[in-house]
């Protein structure tokens, strides 16, 4: 049990200091919530194409 522990501490570290790496997860979350939606449907508003971009692409 310790040592599970200390594995998750040390990879929530290694997030905390590489944005990178925090993107990587981030994604591999949306991948798994993307298998389990069957289709997408966006209106003309275009909000989700805007939240997408925020979520893929680094603002500067």
């Amino acid at each position: 049990m310790t040592a599970s522990t200390r594995s998750l501490q040390n990879f929530a570290k290694l997030m905390e200091d590489n944005e990178m790496l925090w993107k990587l997860k981030e994604m591999e979350y949306v991948e798994k919530i993307a298998d389990k939606i069957n289709s997408i449907l966006v209106s003309n508003g275009g909000s989700m194409v805007d939240q997408l971009k925020q979520l893929f692409v680094r603002s500067r």
